[in-house]
């Protein structure tokens, strides 16, 4: 006999087995919840009664999800999603921006989406930000469960399902120690500033497929000395002069440049953008399109803001 809809849980019950599969545990659900951990797991018992199958199991301190459990897990998205959005809707016909906007971001965005989020908050004070980073396949699954409403990143996945919105430029410039004997203002050749010791980002970095892409279309092959997980860390090890590097003009900007100059050097530096991204077929929330609408209307103010802020005399 098939089940009634009406027995499935409750809509409390499936935002909480949301939350489990989100945090990966127990504790970390409830603390989001501000539920107790008996009254968290009773909820989820009396789900998985409703549903007639058993929705996880736990291994040791891990929770693995059964196959009735992940597909349980993704309806529960799809009814706490269009229930947001209702909400949301329902707000902004009261001319009331409420709801959160969820964004998804690569590392090297830390430095610049802040200032976007920032001024967008204090035009719409009534939302709130779940602000995620981390690497680009972490970041795209994210967007691809739902648990993201925009992806932002720079060097463009080749994924025909993305819809994307370029909202401001990436200049990626080269870096030198403040002291390096190469001048400030005078252009050098592509070849001698590929012969220094070269710092680079990790395999699978948006920024360094962008630097291989480009030094590869050049004919030009730089002399790697080491790879490094952060752009913090890289502007270190230039301070260090432990060689050069070629890094997003925002991260100098906004996150510090003290020891280090942009230089001029041949077919640099590399103009990539910064997009903002999500998956065709997805609804976007009243807050998450007035987020785009308000992103896009930044274009000119973000360039204008990337400009370059920097390139003092080698002899300061």
């Amino acid at each position: 006999m098939k089940r009634p809809h009406s027995h499935i849980g409750t809509i409390r019950q499936l935002e909480i087995l949301v939350s489990v599969y989100k945090h990966g545990s127990i504790t970390a659900a409830a603390k989001a919840l501000h539920l107790s951990q008996p009254t968290l797991s009773m909820q989820l018992n009396k789900l998985s009664d409703s549903v007639g199958a058993s929705l996880y199991s736990t291994i040791g301190k891990r929770i693995v999800f059964t196959e009735a459990g992940h597909e349980t897990v993704r309806a529960a998205r799809e009814i706490v999603d269009s229930l947001e959005r209702l909400d949301m809707r329902i707000s902004n016909l009261q001319d009331m921006k409420t709801g959160t906007l969820r964004l998804a971001a690569v590392t090297t965005a830390k430095y610049l989406a802040p200032h976007l989020i920032g001024d967008f908050v204090k035009e719409y004070p009534g939302v709130s930000v779940n602000f995620d980073i981390g690497n680009r396949g972490q970041m795209i699954h994210k967007l691809s469960e739902g648990e993201s409403d925009f992806f932002i990143f720079s060097h463009q996945p080749k994924d025909p399902d993305l819809i994307l919105h370029r909202f401001a430029p990436n200049h990626l410039v080269p870096v030198v120690h403040q002291h390096h004997p190469f001048p400030s203002h005078e252009k050098m050749s592509i070849e001698a500033f590929a012969k220094e010791p070269f710092i680079g980002r990790e395999q699978g970095s948006g920024t360094q497929l962008a630097i291989d892409e480009h030094f590869k279309q050049l004919g030009v092959k730089p002399n790697m000395r080491m790879t490094v997980a952060s752009n913090e860390a890289i502007k270190h090890f230039i301070m260090s002069e432990l060689g050069v590097s070629i890094l997003p003009r925002h991260s100098l900007i906004l996150g510090g440049a003290v020891g280090l100059r942009e230089i001029q050097v041949e077919h640099l530096p590399i103009e990539a953008e910064w997009y903002l991204g999500y998956f065709k077929g997805r609804e976007l929330s009243v807050v998450a399109q007035t987020f785009l609408d308000y992103a896009l209307s930044q274009q000119h103010n973000a360039e204008v803001m990337l400009e370059p802020a920097f390139m003092p005399d080698e002899t300061n």
